[in-house]
């Protein structure tokens, strides 16, 4: 009854997979769903003969999607909560606060400041190796340059880059002189 439980089964694969990704709307679910199905339908056969294997499988799959969609409703009741209880808890909120978002786009402007003020071709290999992803090697056949130029025109980037982050997060020369005392 395996060999043909398993023939059965990857008969109607397809139309269980389209029941269960009807429902869920999640490929990885369904999938999931479909497997389950198939585990509860041989341990159903070894308990005795089942007379229609196909209607069995689609009926395993389509409860078994229907109890996933009420769990993960009851999930979402239980976990989202009034507004004001995730603040009266003294969770912190993953979003940024107003005063992060101005110093985060305040660095964001220094380093593109920085950035600017790269000589062009220093600009033009930090820029293919950290943004477009290629190699020393790749960088210096593409530029026609030597690898030992590459090497030394990312270390001047990269130098550039530290010393003009350092600049923007020293304190100003009021809180300089009043923090050492």
């Amino acid at each position: 009854m395996s060999a043909s439980l398993i023939a059965i089964y990857l008969d109607h694969r397809r139309s269980l997979f389209g029941c269960a990704l009807k429902i869920v709307r999640d490929l990885q679910v369904a999938e999931d769903l479909l497997q389950e199905s198939y585990l509860r339908a041989c341990k159903a056969v070894e308990k005795g003969p089942i007379d229609n294997i196909g209607a069995f499988l689609h009926r395993t799959v389509h409860n078994l999607a229907l109890d996933h969609l009420r769990r993960c409703r009851t999930q979402e009741r239980f976990e989202a909560g009034p507004a004001d209880t995730v603040e009266a808890l003294g969770i912190a909120s993953e979003t940024p606060s107003a005063e992060e978002g101005l110093l985060h786009r305040e660095r964001l402007s220094c380093f593109m400041d920085a950035l600017d003020r790269l000589p062009a071709r220093a600009r033009q290999v930090w820029l293919l190796n950290r943004i477009e992803g290629l190699s020393y090697p790749q960088i210096a056949a593409h530029l026609g340059v030597s690898q030992g130029t590459v090497f030394n025109d990312m270390k001047l980037a990269m130098g550039h880059f530290v010393d003009a982050m350092a600049r923007a997060d020293r304190p100003g020369p009021a809180a300089s002189r009043t923090g050492g005392r």
